[in-house]
């Protein structure tokens, strides 16, 4: 499965949720989620705006931008966590680099990996208990000076 640490996967079994079956060689991206607006916040007061894609299911968030060749720079896909969890993602199968925002139940963000390596099996480690995983165009959160402590705001978080 691409996006999920022994962590979430205890929590699924332990919540009893059955996980999806995941090809490990799909033939493509899986067609487009549905989205919502998110918006993050900095400590200046500046406000970056994103249309992001939900990843709400197992199966949605094991596929997550697979196979996709590019995000634009105002969009991405929000992985929620209900449960927060600690987690960890890799980049199999993922072509583009991105910026993942791990976003804590308090709506801050609490670590960033910027520019993750395109096919890594390495895990990437959320830092602690997480919400929600936010991944946007790599190198994003470096152009628009995004950084740990900033808020995000969208539905999942009290906002949107």
């Amino acid at each position: 499965m691409k996006r999920f640490g022994l962590a979430m996967m205890a929590v699924l079994a332990l919540a009893g949720v059955a996980r999806a079956q995941v090809n490990d060689d799909p033939t493509g991206p899986q067609p487009m989620l549905p989205t919502e607006q998110l918006s993050i916040t900095a400590d200046d007061g500046k406000v970056y705006n994103f249309t992001v894609e939900l990843a709400a299911t197992p199966q949605e968030q094991a596929y997550g931008l697979m196979f996709r060749p590019t995000v634009a720079a105002d969009a991405g896909m929000l992985f929620p966590n209900d449960p927060p969890v600690a987690v960890q993602f890799w980049m199999k199968n993922t072509i583009a680099p991105l910026d993942m925002v791990f976003i804590g139940p308090d709506g801050k963000i609490i670590s960033i990996a910027e520019n993750t390596v395109p096919y890594s099996l390495r895990p990437i480690p959320s830092g602690g208990i997480v919400a929600a995983t936010l991944e946007l165009q790599g190198g994003i959160t470096a152009t628009d000076d995004i950084n740990i402590g900033d808020k995000v705001v969208a539905k999942q978080f009290g906002g949107g």
